[in-house]
């Protein structure tokens, strides 16, 4: 089994800063997206999303999704590629 944390700090690591903290006692987390410029993003991971990896890709998946959106990219185009790639890992976006 992957380490959920791992897993997602593989993903954003590149680009972000990750910060991922103790969110509530039912073992939720919250994840923090920061670059120079400051917090990019922040997701609340519940327990039963981190510890699923379906789940816990579909979280990682969205959140690329609305940073690429942000970024000015076409939404279909990276609906698109997270389709496509939906079994390979790491999935990064740059805004063009």
């Amino acid at each position: 089994m992957i380490n959920p944390f791992a897993r997602i700090s593989a993903a954003f690591a590149p680009e972000y800063r990750v910060n991922l903290s103790i969110a509530d006692l039912d073992g939720s987390i919250m994840l923090t997206l920061s670059d120079d410029a400051g917090v990019v993003a922040k997701r609340l991971i519940t327990q039963a999303q981190r510890n699923d990896p379906v789940r816990l890709q579909r979280v990682i998946d969205s959140i690329r999704l609305g940073l690429a959106i942000e970024l000015g990219q076409n939404p279909m185009q990276v609906l698109a590629a997270l389709t496509r790639d939906a079994g390979h890992e790491p999935r990064h976006f740059i805004a063009n």
